[in-house]
């Protein structure tokens, strides 16, 4: 039977991410619930090697009636917008206290806790945004106990389990064979492959913005640079801790987990390990676009100042002949104060040596080769 739990204080707020952390001296055990977050939605699968139960439950005592020993529980709860099916969930399941604290307050560090008979995990899951770039977190908590497996998601519209539910219903590969352990491996190794898709689009988004930074950078090309480090720096607090779990749980063991599946636990860590690898080298590829960017940037002001300085020193000469003919000099008084103002043809001639003078120049400089790239400079 159940045990007698700790009292719990609940307290509802507006948004979790606006107060990631309790107020100093709040009571241990204080549950901390999304006010307009989507309400619990509770699903049910019991399967075994020949039948399978799968079907969704109205309130957290029907589970109760369906929990058998001799199959496989998978209690998946979707959704917190209600203290009270929390509360009582917590009454069905057995939880402490500061379990049902940890698994309902969306701003924990993924990690493993061991309580006698029952093993708590806590992930975080990244799903990709279906027609925008960036992805969806979420965290989500395991309650592994004998045979059953408890499930609690923040939400219920971005999911990466349904492979999993799939296999489960199709018989396919050997999860209706083994046992929970092997059901919470499959959905823990489900999040961390989930990392990959999300990946992907990064490593197509560097690649665009690497083409961008070199032929036309932009302001909005240093934005999505940024964009991207951010977006980065949070899929790697996302991974780094669940990796260390994972570890954790590979080294210390648990008592729930067999050493069958300890062998799983080993490739699932590896997938880790490989998305971290990954992060890093975007991170890197990333930092690197910022440098390309600022040299482009340097290298696009250079050819700019190269184009004035030539029409700057087109132009020198022709200031210099405009300035002595506008000094205006008697010549009345001398032969020698400026006798071309009295030509017949002493405008067409200074007109023609002032554009002998600009394309003279102008050859001069494209035989030097300091007007090549003049042509490609492209305004923003």
């Amino acid at each position: 039977m159940a045990r007698k739990l700790p009292h719990l204080s609940f307290k509802v707020t507006k948004s979790y991410r606006t107060n990631l952390y309790h107020q100093p001296g709040t009571l241990p055990g204080t549950i901390f619930v999304e006010e307009n977050a989507p309400p619990p939605m509770i699903f049910f699968i019991d399967y075994n090697q020949t039948n399978i139960l799968d079907k969704q439950i109205a309130t957290p005592e029907e589970c109760a009636t369906y929990l058998d020993k001799e199959s496989v529980s998978w209690v998946d709860v979707q959704g917190l917008g209600n203290v009270d099916i929390l509360q009582r969930l917590g009454k069905v399941f057995d939880l402490h206290s500061l379990v049902l604290e940890d698994v309902v307050n969306m701003a924990e560090r993924p990690k493993i806790e061991d309580y006698e008979d029952q093993l708590v995990i806590i992930a975080r899951m990244v799903v990709p945004k279906q027609k925008e770039c960036g992805f969806h977190s979420e965290q989500v908590s395991f309650v592994l106990g004998k045979h059953y497996l408890l499930t609690i998601q923040e939400e219920a519209e971005y999911d990466c389990f349904e492979p999993v539910r799939m296999r489960i219903r199709n018989s396919k590969g050997i999860i209706r064979k083994q046992g929970v352990d092997y059901l919470a491996y499959a959905l823990l190794d489900a999040i961390v492959d989930g990392f990959f898709p999300v990946l992907e689009r990064y490593g197509e988004r560097i690649e665009e913005l690497e083409e961008e930074v070199i032929t036309n950078p932009k302001r909005q090309t240093l934005q999505n640079i940024y964009q991207i480090r951010r977006e980065l720096l949070q899929l790697r607090r996302a991974i780094w801790p669940q990796r260390e779990a994972i570890n954790s749980l590979i080294k210390n063991g648990s008592e729930l987990i067999t050493n069958e599946v300890q062998i799983y636990l080993r490739d699932c860590y590896d997938h880790a390990v490989q998305v971290i690898d990954m992060v890093e080298i975007y991170r890197e590829l990333s930092s690197g676009l910022m440098d390309v960017y600022l040299s482009s940037l340097s290298n696009k002001m250079n050819e700019i100042m190269k184009v004035l300085t030539v029409i700057s020193s087109i132009f020198i000469p022709l200031t210099f002949i405009v300035g002595i003919y506008g000094m205006n000099f008697n010549t009345d008084k001398s032969p020698y104060n400026m006798p071309e103002l009295n030509w017949y043809w002493g405008y067409p001639i200074c007109l023609a040596v002032m554009a002998l003078i600009a394309a003279g120049l102008l050859f001069f400089f494209w035989r030097r080769g300091w007007l090549e790239n003049a042509s490609t400079i492209k305004h923003d």
